[in-house]
C-alpha cells in the first residue's frame, strides 16, 4: 500500500532536544540584560520564575527589571508577593519597596517599608543607602523616621574592625574578635562568614568549613556563604558537592557590585572561567568599579582562562597603569608576550598577587629589607599560611623563613600552631622554634600587632594613666559637651569618655583631627563609651541628645573605633575605676 512516506527516529538523530527550565531563561534574561534589551530581560525572567515559583531569587529580579523600567507599582506587588507567599526572610525586599515607593512620591510608605528594613534586617547590605534616603525622607515629611533600632548596627564598630584586621593579613587577631562577637551574636552572619575566611586564610579548613555550615542552617540563601562554602568543598576535593553548589550558583544574577564581584571570584576560583569573565565584565561597565585594579586583574586573569589572550594583554595593560607599582601584571604581560602563537598558558589563579614561586623569587631578591607594603599584604600572607599547612616539606621550609622576616602576632600564632601538629616533619618543627626565638614572644612584639595586650603603664591604684594631650580650642569644646551631655551618667563612664578621646588624640598625633562638628564628635565619643560599658545604647538615641544624624554619629564612632578600638580599651579601665571606687 502506497501513502505518504513515515518518518522515523532516524531523521532525528541531529536533534538536539532543548530542556526548558528555570536554568534557561534565567541564562536568556542575564544576555538580554548585558545587551541592556530589559523587555526581553523581564520576559525570561518571568518565565524562570514560573517554572520555579518557591525560589525568591526568581521573583526579586522580576522586580529588579520592573524598577529599572519604571514600573514601580508592578515591582513592589512582585516585592509583596515574595515577603508574604515565598520567603517572608528576604528583608531586603522592604528597601527594595522603599525605594519604589519613594520613586513614586509616596513618602510615607517608603518611611515605613525602610524603617522596617533598618529594624528587621541583620545583614546591613544596605545600611549607607538605607540612611541617604532617611534623609530625604526627612526633607519631603519635615519628621525623623520613627528607627527604634538599626538591628545590622549590632556590633557593627567591633565587626568593622576585625574585617579591617583580616583585609590587614592579620587573620588569628581578626579570627580572636569575630570568634567574641559570633558568640555574643549567633545571628551577626557576616561576621561568621569573616570568621570563616579568617579559619580559611590560616588554613584551618576544617573549622572554616563547620562555620560556614552554622551559617547556612541559619540562614541557607546566604550568598557569602554559599560561595565560601563551595570553595571549601573544592579545597578537599569533594567534586560532587561543588558540582551542586555550582549549579545553585549559576542561577543567580546580584545586583549588588559587592555580590557580583563575590559570584565572579567564586565561579573563577571554581573553574567556571566564561561565568566569572561574565561577572567581571557587567562590573566593568561601571565607571566607579572600573578604575579597581585588583578587579581589572580578575577580568585579565578570566580573559586568560578563555584564551581571550588579546584581551588579556589589554587589561593586564590597565592594571599596570592604575597599579603601577605592583609586580602582577608585569609579569603577567611578560608571560603572554613570550609565548607562542598556539601555546598554551595554563590555568592561571585568581588572586592579586604573583604565583607562589615568583613571590619566594621576589622576597629572595629584597632580603631582608623587605618594603612593608609586601609584608603586609593579606594575599601574599594568606598563600605563605596556607603553604605551612598544606605544601610539601620543601615550600614549608621556604615559607618559615620568609615568615622570619615579618615577625609578627601573626606568625607567632601561625608558627606556634605549627608546632603543635603532630604530623609535622621535626626539623621543620626546629626551624620554626629557631624563628619564634629569634622574633621573640607576643609581649616582646609591638603593641599595635596585639590589641588584646593592655597598652600603658597603671598607676598606683591600678587605673591605667592616660595622659591628655594639650587640646585646642575646638578638642577642648569636644570634651566640654560631652560631659556636660553626660551629666547623668557615672563619673566611671564620664572618666570613660575621657580616658578615650585622650587616647585617640594620642594614637593619631602628630596628625590630630580637624573638628568641624563638635557635636558628632562628642555624640561618637559617648556612644562609644556607653557601648563599652555593656548599656543598650543606639546611634539614633545618642544623636538626638546632640541634634545630628544617627549616621554622623555611626562616621565619627567608626573613625574613632578604627583607631582606639574602644571596647578593649575601656574594659579595663571601668573595671580598674570600679575596683576604686
Amino acid at each position: 500500500m502506497k501513502g505518504k512516506p513515515q518518518r522515523t527516529d532516524r531523521s532525528l538523530v541531529n536533534v538536539v532536544p532543548i530542556q526548558l527550565d528555570a536554568s534557561f531563561f534565567f541564562e536568556r534574561a542575564v544576555r538580554s540584560l548585558d545587551r541592556n534589551h530589559y523587555d526581553k530581560a523581564l520576559k525570561y525572567f518571568s518565565k524562570a520564575a514560573e517554572y520555579e515559583p518557591e525560589n525568591p531569587v526568581n521573583h526579586c529580579n522580576v522586580a529588579g527589571i520592573l524598577s529599572e523600567m519604571g514600573d514601580y507599582a508592578r515591582s513592589n506587588e512582585i516585592l509583596n508577593h515574595v515577603l508574604t507567599e515565598v520567603d517572608p526572610s528576604m528583608m531586603e525586599c522592604y528597601f527594595y519597596m522603599a525605594n519604589n515607593y519613594a520613586n513614586m512620591e509616596q513618602f510615607e510608605d517608603a518611611e515605613e517599608a525602610i524603617v522596617t528594613y533598618l529594624e528587621e534586617d541583620e545583614q546591613g547590605q544596605f545600611l549607607d543607602e538605607a540612611e541617604e534616603l532617611l534623609d530625604l525622607l526627612f526633607f519631603e515629611l519635615g519628621r525623623k523616621a520613627p528607627v527604634k533600632r538599626i538591628k545590622a548596627r549590632e556590633g557593627i564598630a567591633e565587626h568593622d574592625y576585625a574585617r579591617s584586621l583580616l583585609e590587614e593579613g592579620k587573620f588569628a587577631q581578626a579570627a580572636e574578635m569575630l570568634e567574641k562577637i559570633t558568640k555574643d551574636q549567633p545571628d551577626f552572619t557576616a561576621a561568621r562568614n569573616n570568621l570563616a575566611l579568617a579559619y580559611y586564610y590560616m588554613g584551618r579548613f576544617s573549622k572554616a568549613k563547620d562555620t560556614i555550615f552554622d551559617l547556612l542552617t541559619f540562614e541557607p540563601g546566604n550568598l557569602h556563604g554559599l560561595c565560601n562554602l563551595a570553595i571549601f568543598f573544592q579545597n578537599e576535593g569533594n567534586k560532587e558537592q561543588v558540582a551542586a553548589l555550582i549549579k545553585q550558583l549559576q542561577t543567580l544574577v546580584p545586583f549588588e557590585q559587592e555580590h557580583v564581584f563575590k559570584l565572579g571570584t567564586t565561579m573563577g576560583i571554581l573553574g567556571e572561567h566564561e561565568s566569572a569573565y561574565a561577572h567581571f565584565r557587567r562590573l566593568l561597565k561601571n565607571k566607579d568599579t572600573a578604575s579597581d585594579p585588583s578587579l581589572v586583574h580578575y577580568a585579565a586573569v578570566a580573559a586568560c582562562n578563555t584564551k581571550r589572550f588579546k584581551e588579556a594583554a589589554r587589561l593586564w595593560e590597565m592594571v599596570k597603569m592604575l597599579d603601577p607599582d605592583s609586580e602582577v601584571p608585569k609579569f603577567y604581560i611578560s608571560q603572554l608576550e613570550s609565548r607562542e602563537e598556539e601555546q598554551e598558558v595554563g590555568t592561571i589563579s585568581y588572586h592579586y598577587h604573583l604565583p607562589f614561586e615568583e613571590q619566594f623569587r621576589l622576597w629572595e631578591k629584597y632580603g631582608a629589607s623587605i618594603p612593608e607594603d609586601i609584608k603586609n599584604d593579606p594575599l601574599i600572607r594568606s598563600s605563605f599560611f596556607w603553604a605551612l599547612h598544606h605544601g610539601d616539606d620543601t615550600s614549608k621550609a621556604q615559607v618559615i623563613i620568609a615568615l622570619r622576616h615579618i615577625g609578627d602576632y601573626e606568625v607567632y600564632q601561625a608558627l606556634t600552631d605549627f608546632l603543635e601538629q603532630p604530623d609535622e616533619n621535626t626539623e621543620l618543627k626546629e626551624l620554626a622554634l629557631s624563628v619564634l626565638r629569634e622574633i621573640g614572644t607576643p609581649e616582646t612584639l609591638s603593641e599595635g600587632e596585639n590589641p588584646y595586650k593592655a597598652s600603658g603603664p597603671t598607676d598606683a591604684t591600678g587605673t591605667p594613666e592616660q595622659d591628655m594631650p594639650e587640646l585646642d580650642d575646638r578638642q577642648q569644646a569636644v570634651l566640654n559637651k560631652v560631659l556636660e551631655k553626660m551629666d547623668k551618667y557615672s563619673d566611671i563612664l564620664r572618666e570613660g569618655v575621657q580616658y578615650l578621646w585622650a587616647d585617640y588624640l594620642k594614637q593619631v598625633s602628630p596628625e590630630l583631627p580637624s573638628i568641624s562638628l563638635v557635636e558628632g564628635w562628642s555624640a561618637a565619643l559617648e556612644y562609644l563609651t556607653v557601648k563599652s560599658a555593656g548599656e543598650e545604647v543606639t546611634y539614633k538615641e545618642v544623636a538626638g541628645h546632640y541634634g545630628v544624624s544617627a549616621s554622623t554619629v555611626s562616621r565619627y564612632a567608626k573613625q574613632i573605633d578604627l583607631v582606639c578600638n574602644s571596647t578593649h580599651l575601656l574594659k579595663p579601665v571601668f573595671r580598674a575605676l570600679s575596683e576604686k571606687m
